[in-house]
């Protein structure tokens, strides 16, 4: 009996001593966590080439609208550029959608992924989601996440339309990016 008594107390006191070190172990890790993360801020300037008409449209109607086009839906897989040139280089995808989301002016929900393809973010990339009313010279939309470097990003993207073409509905929208990220 005794002997059964004794393994019961050596088996209790190895539980609670192996509990108190790990909790002790989840504390140091959570500690080194915040200690090494820093938040850093980031400033991106680049090219929405957005081309929903002739023969290799990157933007394509997916619902139609009513009236005025509300409720018209876009999916797109638009060119990021570093100019506003069409040909300039490439440095990542828009690839989301957009919807007329207003009923009496042209005010589009925006859920665009900006995914990164070259230079120093390439592999990330950033997510907005907001309320983009084009006919304001410039619009701020959210920046709602990001993933690799912009990881937990939060910020905001300005938007300016640069050139707009009335047949085709091609567009070239200057985008000014101010990100928080660790």
């Amino acid at each position: 009996m005794a002997s059964s008594y004794t393994c019961t107390l050596f088996i209790l006191n190895f539980i609670l001593l192996s509990l108190s070190t790990i909790s002790s172990l989840e504390d140091d890790f959570v500690e080194t966590l915040v200690a090494t993360r820093t938040e850093k801020t980031s400033h991106l300037h680049f090219y929405f080439q957005d081309r929903p008409g002739g023969r290799n449209p990157t933007a394509v109607q997916i619902i139609a609208g009513k009236g005025l086009g509300f409720g018209a839906t876009y999916m797109i897989d638009d060119a990021l550029t570093r100019s506003a040139d069409r040909g300039s280089e490439i440095i990542g995808r828009a690839q989301g959608m957009y919807s007329v989301a207003t009923q009496n002016d042209l005010g589009l929900l925006m859920v665009v992924n900006f995914c990164f393809t070259q230079g120093k973010y390439n592999g990330s990339s950033l997510s907005m989601l907001g309320r983009n009313h084009v006919m304001d010279n410039v619009r701020e939309m959210p920046i709602v996440g990001g993933s690799g470097l912009f990881r937990f990003a939060r910020g905001y993207a300005l938007a300016h339309t640069v050139w707009f073409d009335a047949k085709t509905g091609d567009a070239t929208v200057q985008y000014n990016v101010s990100v928080n990220h660790f």
